[in-house]
C-alpha cells in the first residue's frame, strides 16, 4: 500500500500571519514539521499557494507543490496537490495523509497509528486520531474538540461542546462516568475518497461548529479512528511560539 504525506501550507493566518516561515531554532515552521514527517514516510509534499513557502521548502531540499487559493480547508487543498504529485511523479498512491502544518512537534509514531486504520481494514475511507481526555475541565473547553464512537471505533460526531451529555449526573464528576475522547487533528484518505470529499458542498452543522468532519459524516462517510497517546503542542500565536523558545525546543520533542 503506497502512502503519500501532504503538509497544506498557508501564509496567510489570522492570528499568526507568516507562521509557517516563523523561526524555531534555526529552522523555520515548515521544515521542522517536514521533518518529523520523513521519519514516518518516504514520500512528504508540502502543498502552498504561496511562493516564498515553495522559495522555503526547496531551500531545505524538501519536495513542494503550488496549489491554487481558492481552496475552503487543507482537505481541499491536499486534494489538489495528491492529484499533480500523482501525475508529475507517475505515482500511484492508495492513501494521502493529511499533517497539520502547525505542529513542529507531530510524533513520527502517529502517521504509524493513522497508517493502520487503512492496512488493517481494507473497508476504511477515512481514518483520523483521538486521545482519551484526562481532565474534567477539557470536557467543558471548545476548542478541546470532542467525539463519541461506535463499536468499530467510527467516528459517530464530533462536536466543541461537551458530547455525551451526562444526564443526571453533576458536571464536575463526568469524567468519571465516560471515557470521553478529544480530537487530533491528523487525517487520512483514501485517494479516490479525497477527490469526492473535494467535492462536497458545506453543510449546517459544519459552519455552526466549525468543523469540517461533520461534512463528512452528513454525506455518508465512515471516519475510522485510533487511539494515540502523544500530547503535542502547536502553534497558533506568536505567544505559543514565545512559550517554546522560552522553554527550550528539546522539550517538545517526546
Amino acid at each position: 500500500m503506497n502512502f503519500i504525506g501532504i503538509i497544506p501550507s498557508r501564509y496567510q493566518s489570522t492570528r499568526f500571519p507568516g507562521k509557517s516561515l516563523a523561526d524555531i531554532g534555526g529552522k523555520t515552521m515548515i521544515q521542522r514539521v517536514y521533518e518529523q514527517a520523513k521519519k514516518a514516510l518516504d514520500d512528504v509534499w508540502v502543498a502552498t499557494d504561496d511562493q516564498r513557502i515553495v522559495d522555503a521548502v526547496e531551500a531545505f531540499g524538501g519536495k513542494v507543490v503550488m496549489t491554487g487559493d481558492h481552496h475552503r480547508s487543507g482537505t481541499d487543498r491536499c486534494a489538489e496537490a495528491a492529484l499533480k504529485v500523482a501525475e508529475t511523479t507517475g505515482k500511484t498512491y492508495d492513501v494521502v495523509i493529511n499533517i497539520q502544518g502547525d505542529e513542529p512537534f507531530m510524533q513520527p509514531h502517529e502517521i504509524g497509528l493513522i497508517r493502520d486504520c487503512f492496512t488493517k481494514s481494507a473497508n476504511t475511507q477515512i481514518a483520523t486520531l483521538i486521545q482519551p481526555i484526562l481532565t474534567n475541565e477539557d470536557i467543558f473547553k471548545p476548542v478541546m474538540v470532542k467525539v463519541i464512537l461506535d463499536k468499530d471505533s467510527n467516528a459517530i460526531s464530533f462536536s466543541r461542546s461537551p458530547i455525551p451529555h451526562i444526564f443526571g449526573v453533576d458536571q464536575s464528576k463526568w469524567i468519571e462516568h465516560y471515557p470521553f475522547y478529544g480530537h487530533v487533528g491528523l487525517y487520512a484518505y483514501r485517494f479516490s475518497t479525497l477527490q469526492e470529499l473535494a467535492q462536497l458542498s458545506e453543510v449546517l452543522v459544519e459552519k455552526v461548529e466549525s468543523l469540517e468532519m461533520l461534512r463528512w459524516l452528513e454525506h455518508g462517510y465512515k471516519i475510522k479512528t485510533n487511539i494515540t497517546d502523544s500530547d503535542n503542542f502547536g502553534i497558533d500565536t506568536p505567544e505559543d511560539l514565545a512559550k517554546v523558545l522560552a522553554d527550550g525546543i528539546e522539550k517538545y520533542y517526546r
